[in-house]
């Protein structure tokens, strides 16, 4: 059983705090990878929840691989968010407090191939020629990154 669904069986939908974390990858195009969601059908960064025993940067680098076969080397901290503007309602009904983390990565091995029940589409794109939909936060965190390249952003 993995750590969300045993949280849920004690607490049911009611909203819990979830750290999730992912990463902004640039090629040497300075292009960045995006992942085309199965479930929303919408655009966004690599990323997911944290499981338990594992730190923020292990959570990215295994997100991003099970999401677009993409293997993560050296991660750089670029940011944080968290608040109400975080908060979320699943389609199942499930809430959460969402502490996104995240880190910017120029380092990688792998193509972007993971076409599978979470991904229809994994590529990378100009940051002035994203694809749409875009989702929502994560339109945000791109938007941050051009005006803050540098970081760090608490948001």
């Amino acid at each position: 059983m993995d750590y969300i669904t045993y949280l849920r069986s004690m607490v049911g939908k009611n909203k819990v705090l979830m750290p999730v974390c992912g990463a902004l990858i640039f090629d040497d195009q300075k292009r960045i990878l995006l992942q085309h969601r199965a479930d929303t059908h919408s655009w966004g960064i690599p990323g997911g929840f944290m499981e338990l025993d594992e730190n923020v940067e292990e959570t990215a680098r295994r997100e991003t691989y099970e999401e677009t076969g993409i293997e993560l080397g050296k991660l750089d901290f670029y940011g944080i968010y968290s608040g109400k503007d975080f908060h979320k309602t699943f389609p199942n009904g499930d809430q959460a407090a969402l502490v996104q983390i995240l880190f910017t990565c120029r380092d990688f091995k792998g193509k972007a191939n993971s076409i599978d029940e979470e991904t229809l589409d994994a590529r990378f794109f100009p940051l002035d020629q994203l694809p749409a939909p875009m989702l929502e936060k994560h339109q945000r965190f791109i938007n941050d990154y051009i005006e803050y390249p540098s970081g760090p952003v608490i948001g």
